[in-house]
């Protein structure tokens, strides 16, 4: 009599495929102390544009706006995401940026994913995160102007206007910045989308 194994729960890729989508998905990086506008305004924006949101952060809770009592649910935790699942990505600003700046796990995705070449979006102290990713070398940013030397530190080269597009990076100074920050971010993520490719299958508890 024949022995036969079953295997199940095997890998077969780092990240594994589904099936194309029809629509951008967005993931926007926040935590405690984020500026609710500068979430709340781009994710409405692209919510009206038929795009699929999901807040991630260091880990899953609720955190508080540091300029309201505004909160936002972190839904996945950066390190049970990866870079595929995503279409582009958006950093608001706030108090958040710079406690994130000190997390590897979050400034290694923000790496990672800068170097896929879909869309990024920081605003305000946003771009902080992109200074500690080290992603900023020759690339021409605003934000706000607080952290003018930060960003010339990390080789980037600032300049003072609305919106600034440098490739895949899009950046804005502050809240008055919102509607043309969004709707840049908004036209380039439907530039770069494109349908039929499929998206990773998000990591699994135990596999």
């Amino acid at each position: 009599m024949g022995i036969v194994i079953l295997l199940t729960g095997c890998p077969e890729a780092e990240e594994p495929f589904v099936e194309p989508v029809a629509r951008p998905h967005v993931a926007v990086l926040v935590a405690e102390g984020f500026h609710d506008g500068e979430a709340y305004m781009p994710m409405g924006y692209l919510t009206n544009q038929d795009m699929i949101i999901t807040v991630i952060g260091p880990e899953t809770a609720m955190v508080e706006a540091y300029n309201s009592d505004f909160t936002i649910i972190i839904e996945r935790a950066v390190g049970n995401v990866v870079v595929g699942e995503f279409d582009a990505l958006l950093i608001p600003g706030g108090h958040a940026p710079a406690d994130l700046s000190e997390i590897p796990e979050v400034v290694d995705f923000v790496e990672e994913f800068f170097y896929s070449g879909k869309p990024v979006a920081a605003i305000c102290h946003g771009p902080l995160v992109l200074a500690a990713a080290g992603v900023l070398e020759d690339r021409t940013c605003t934000a706000v102007g607080g952290i003018q030397e930060e960003m010339e530190e990390a080789g980037a080269d600032f300049v003072d206007e609305e919106v600034v597009i440098d490739g895949n990076l899009i950046t804005s100074r502050t809240p008055p910045d919102l509607p043309a920050f969004s709707k840049a971010f908004g036209e380039a993520i439907h530039e770069s989308f494109d349908p039929d490719i499929p998206r990773a299958i998000p990591p699994q508890p135990g596999i």
